[in-house]
């Protein structure tokens, strides 16, 4: 037996064996260039994540580290509270004081300096252009995308009378109610999510337009009146998600953060980014953009039942729209944006459908940026003050 084995080792190899042998040598070539070039990364024991303190960034954070935690069981996960430049200067409307961006450009100077290893953002809140050494590691699945209309004395936008005061902090909802209602008063609304509900009880205002997913998230989503369509309201770009932000060069954490990266959301992200980056956009560009898997979102059951008296508890306040998050898979992907002046009386809108396992993301959101361009988009942003 070991002098057979011997002497088949000794025979001509046949072309097929030859072959055989000549592909396995570069396989494991290519094998042994890259594991020097791409050293095995330790997992971090440890590390820190940068988060607003308002109540809906501590919620995000602590889900990121509940999620971290769970899937790395053993790490050890701390948050660093910071008050950001956005969260102290309540005076003013973001487009005049510097867009979003204030409220990610501080925790990005922890990341820099090593105060912090990742920041959670809500995506609609992340700059369209991040700053060179920055990279989001993941985003996580989609919640919610849409509008939510609150009041106390009535059931929808439509039922509003001339001259009702509105709030919102955001150009986007504003051109689009205005476009629609311009016999309403919108007015600007800043602060947490608590404050403007708060503001809302006084009295200030008839109703307000804050985002379905952060009234979730918090539990308090029993003071949602009505939820706003994509057709009534079409949500910002990324809205609903959540970004993970971390430094570039920290392969460690990119690998760390993998499994929280939702590839479904992160696609349909990615698209409705691109369409807004390549048109400048910005708190200073009133803009939605909104890539909707088909299929994804039904319409609740029970919408919203009749409130009891001036304002009660909806009775069954919530149901979940049916198949709320489902992963759209490989099948098509409808991407609709618009662009508009403030005041709602210019508007270009385009939208395009394609299958999401076949189209790049940021292509198929310059195509639909193109689209806007060709509807009237340009002479349009051309006309904002600020642009």
């Amino acid at each position: 037996m070991i002098q057979h084995r011997r002497e088949s080792r000794s025979l001509p190899a046949t072309p097929a064996v030859q072959a055989r042998g000549a592909a396995h040598h570069a396989w494991y070539s290519v094998a042994l260039r890259a594991a020097r070039r791409f050293p095995a990364v330790s997992r971090p024991l440890a590390l820190t994540i940068a988060t607003r303190e308002s109540a809906l960034a501590l919620w995000q954070a602590e889900h990121i580290r509940a999620r971290l935690v769970a899937h790395h069981p053993g790490l050890h996960v701390e948050l660093l509270g910071m008050t950001t430049e956005g969260d102290r200067r309540l005076d003013s409307s973001l487009a005049k004081i510097g867009g979003k961006g204030l409220f990610v450009k501080e925790l990005e100077n922890a990341l820099a300096d090593g105060r912090a290893d990742i920041a959670v953002h809500s995506m609609k809140d992340v700059p369209m252009h991040l700053p060179a050494g920055f990279t989001l590691a993941a985003i996580t699945a989609r919640e919610d995308p849409r509008d939510a209309f609150l009041s106390i004395h009535y059931r929808a936008l439509a039922e509003l009378p001339a001259g009702a005061r509105l709030g919102t902090s955001s150009l986007r909802r504003e051109s689009q109610v205005r476009a629609r209602y311009p016999q309403l008063q919108v007015q600007p609304l800043r602060g947490n999510v608590n404050t403007r509900l708060r503001k809302l009880e006084a009295g200030e205002y008839d109703a307000i337009i804050l985002a379905a997913a952060g009234l979730k998230r918090l539990g308090l989503a029993a003071h949602i009146t009505a939820i706003l369509g994509p057709d009534d309201s079409l949500p910002a770009p990324g809205q609903g998600a959540l970004g993970i932000e971390c430094r570039s060069e920290r392969a460690d954490l990119l690998e760390l953060l993998r499994p929280l990266d939702d590839p479904s959301t992160a696609w349909c992200v990615r698209a409705e980014r691109a369409v807004s980056r390549a048109l400048g956009g910005s708190c200073v560009v009133p803009l939605g953009a909104y890539a909707e898997p088909l299929g994804a979102y039904a319409e609740p059951l029970v919408a919203y039942a009749e409130p009891l008296g001036a304002y009660a508890e909806p009775l069954g306040a919530y149901a979940e729209p049916l198949g709320a998050c489902a992963a759209p898979g490989p099948g098509p992907v409808r991407l609709r944006a618009f662009v508009a002046s403030p005041d709602g009386a210019r508007v270009a809108r385009a939208e395009l459908t394609v299958a999401r396992s076949t189209d790049n993301p940021e292509a198929t959101g310059q195509q639909l940026a193109d689209r806007l361009v060709a509807a009237g988009a340009r002479e349009i942003l051309a006309a904002l003050p600020d642009h």
